[in-house]
């Protein structure tokens, strides 16, 4: 999962309101139910010692909601009188919860968000060009054209037949060659702008090809081809859809799959794992397990992919956070030394999560039928200490 839709979080200080809510409309008294839970929310806020500002902002944005149209449920994060972040959920939380504390609760996020409908830069691909779209849940945007010029073969409209004839396909394959590449140029250039988390190429099987075989290996790992896509016609219809989501299904899989994978071999090799002087464990390898060694990976950006798991305990077991992003630690010592004044304790989940967005890491969570990290926290990690 990207974390950057958190990115209006990491900035502001606290303390923060957090309210995760049921806003569905599927019965005959789905109005009068959702005016009872939306006052719940905010009498709960109240308690917990929210100030009258920020439930007021609360209780504002909740009345702006519209009575119909509403995803299965929300979550609302809100300081100092304003609402900062409105999450559609995927699922209807089971219960409504409201937290007042130093950091937004986003633990319970992760689980909850729709990562089934991701951002995808799609590319219509024929021998001309290829017509670049965004499809972002359900809806798609055109942003941008390649047109590259043809060879037409010194005037002429069809291959001569005459022993000029393989000089002739040479130099049309020889051309297209030229146009893959510039394509794939192109995708590359525009995929860091485009905040999308799947390139898919359609169009011509062939020439999708080419242009797949050309780009950066880092980006062909995130790159799928299906068919049902027309230049001309751009990328539509139920049936592509469908085909888009269950590409995503998959990539989706997979990648968690490869994570996992690397996650295992790297704690099973002898000294992944290390001590500082304290005889505590620290990220001494390619990867990180347990509260420890995961905040000690924080603590250097070392972050790649926070592994979570719902059933584990140490997501909600208490480190020592500040007011930035990078200020985690075990101990209140730790946040002493980096010169916070006040040091304050959240979840674990919510302090790394705040520091994995902050370092464009992402977060995946592991399913309980799935062998995730001892405790339910683990770290893949960018580089080792």
């Amino acid at each position: 999962m990207d974390l950057a839709f958190l990115t209006p979080l990491l900035d502001r200080p606290g303390p923060w309101a957090t309210v995760y809510l049921d806003t569905s409309h599927t019965t005959e008294d789905a109005v009068r139910r959702r005016a009872l839970i939306d006052r719940a929310a905010v009498h709960r806020l109240a308690e917990a010692g929210a100030d009258e500002a920020t439930c007021g902002a609360v209780r504002d944005h909740l009345a702006a909601e519209p009575a119909s149209g509403s995803p299965p449920g929300r979550a609302l994060f809100a300081a100092d009188g304003e609402v900062a972040l409105d999450v559609p959920l995927a699922v209807s939380p089971p219960d409504v919860t409201a937290t007042w504390a130093p950091l937004p609760h986003t633990g319970p996020l992760v689980g909850l968000v729709d990562d089934n409908a991701p951002t995808c830069l799609v590319a219509a691909i024929d021998r001309t060009g290829a017509t670049l779209e965004r499809h972002e849940l359900g809806r798609r945007a055109r942003i941008d054209t390649v047109d590259t010029p043809q060879w037409q073969g010194r005037g002429h409209r069809a291959p001569p037949a005459d022993r000029y004839e393989w000089h002739y396909r040479h130099r049309v394959e020889d051309t297209w060659d030229r146009t893959a590449a510039v394509i794939a140029d192109h995708l590359a250039r525009a995929w860091p702008q485009s905040d999308a988390r799947l390139l898919v190429l359609t169009g011509d099987a062939r020439e999708r090809r080419a242009v797949h075989d050309r780009l950066p290996r880092p980006l062909q790992a995130l790159t799928v081809e299906l068919d049902g896509g027309a230049r001309g016609a751009g990328a539509t219809g139920e049936a592509f859809d469908r085909r888009l989501a269950e590409a995503w299904d998959d990539h989706r899989g997979r990648h968690l799959a490869e994570v996992l994978d690397a996650y295992h071999a790297a704690v099973g090799r002898p000294g992944g794992q290390g001590t500082d002087a304290a005889g505590i464990r620290t990220a001494a390898g390619p990867a990180a397990q347990g509260i420890p060694a995961v905040v000690s990976a924080a603590q250097q950006h070392q972050l790649a992919a926070l592994l979570l798991q719902p059933s584990g305990h140490d997501p909600e077991r208490p480190v020592w956070t500040g007011p930035e992003p990078d200020h985690i630690g075990v101990h209140r010592a730790d946040l002493r030394g980096m010169g916070v004044a006040h040091p304050a304790q959240a979840p674990a989940a919510d302090a790394l999560l705040r520091t994995a967005a902050a370092s464009g890491a992402e977060a995946l969570v592991v399913p309980d039928a799935l062998p995730g990290p001892p405790g339910g926290l683990g770290a893949l990690l960018r580089w080792a200490a």
